[in-house]
């Protein structure tokens, strides 16, 4: 069953009969392209992709089972007819669309068709990942384990955080990826800035480094982050690593089809809390990875989705002590039939890189 008949499938339980795609990671889910202007409708029957003129050779070879049109620059227009007959219900990404892109499709598409929101269609499939998807991100994965073993014969002290995350991303383009997102370098006390920026701070020994990188492949993310040490640790962040690396590895071990999102990051949070520590992990414990960075489903204190064969997330419990640093160690995982399988590759002991 192809991924638009599934959509299908997904409108027909809430009685919807067709829908409009505008979010561009949602349309290439469906269509295949891969350009900056387009938008689709999906429904049983119907199968429309709308670009402008700068995308239509490129969505000639991009875009198979869709009907494809070509649309004026501001192509919503071009939803004012091709509609099946009779009264419709047609569902749009109210998580996208603006109160603006509403305005003008409630002036554009017919009077018998009835807007409805029906945000996150789309993005349920997304979660579950089909095998080609799973390869892609293991080969983003594999990739982003390269650049980690490049890293580590460079070296990291006395070189600035910004140096390094400079190299670690162009690494990535030259092994032909793109960094997925901005790079985190984070040295001594900054380590206890979970989204810490790289900065002209010099590397010194005898602390933690945080490193957190993912590379973009086929469309395709991947995530993971290492905290090294440059040197002998003060006894504190040495324990501190060995209680991170304990949560994250009991995490682990309870990734499984069926227990909710909560339940998983309940492992990890309570041995964090029973160190004495709860107050210093305030994130939650992983989020799904796909054609987005951070997508479903989530590992958190919130999340009541339980996990599912084919999810893909990240494990990432992390500890962060003001003025002294932090560790985080994030692997990024597949839920298999009776467990799950980790992609990211790169050691977890901790390990010393001058």
């Amino acid at each position: 069953m192809s991924r638009a008949d599934r959509v299908a499938d997904l409108l027909a339980e809430r009685s919807l009969d067709l829908l409009l795609v505008t979010n561009l990671v949602n349309v290439r889910y469906l269509t295949g392209y891969t350009g900056s202007n387009g938008i689709a409708v999906v429904g049983r029957d119907v199968r429309r992709f709308i670009t402008d003129f700068r995308y239509v050779e490129q969505a000639a070879i991009e875009v198979e089972e869709f009907d494809r049109e070509e649309g004026p620059l501001d192509f919503i227009g071009a939803l004012g007819d091709g509609w099946p007959e009779g009264e419709l219900r047609l569902g749009f990404e109210d998580d996208h669309v603006s109160v603006r892109y509403h305005r003008r499709l409630q002036e554009v598409v017919p009077e018998r068709i009835s807007l409805v929101a029906a945000g996150g269609v789309v993005e349920s499939l997304r979660a579950v990942k089909e095998p080609q998807e799973v390869e892609r991100i293991a080969a983003a994965a594999a990739l982003a384990d390269e650049v980690y073993g490049m890293l580590r014969e460079q070296g990291l002290v006395g070189r600035a955080e910004r140096e390094v995350a400079l190299a670690l991303e162009n690494e990535m383009r030259r092994r032909g990826a793109e960094p997925g997102f901005d790079s985190i370098v984070a040295t001594a006390e900054r380590g206890a800035l979970p989204h810490a920026r790289p900065t002209a701070v010099p590397i010194a020994r005898g602390t933690l480094v945080t490193l957190d990188l993912g590379a973009r492949l086929d469309g395709y993310h991947s995530d993971c982050t290492r905290t090294w040490a440059t040197g002998e640790l003060p006894d504190d962040l040495a324990e501190t690593y060995e209680l991170v690396q304990r949560a994250q590895q009991a995490a682990l071990d309870a990734v499984r089809p069926g227990p909710e999102g909560r339940e998983v990051d309940a492992v990890a949070r309570e041995i964090i809390e029973a160190a004495g520590h709860g107050e210093h992990f305030g994130h939650g414990l992983g989020h799904g990875v796909g054609l987005e960075i951070h997508e479903g489903p989530r590992l958190s204190r919130s999340a009541e989705t339980s996990l599912v064969t084919g999810n893909v997330v990240t494990v990432e419990p992390g500890v962060y002590l003001s003025g002294r640093g932090g560790v985080r160690i994030e692997d990024l995982v597949v839920v298999t039939e009776d467990g799950c399988r980790v992609l990211s590759a790169t050691t977890k002991e901790l390990t010393v890189v001058q």
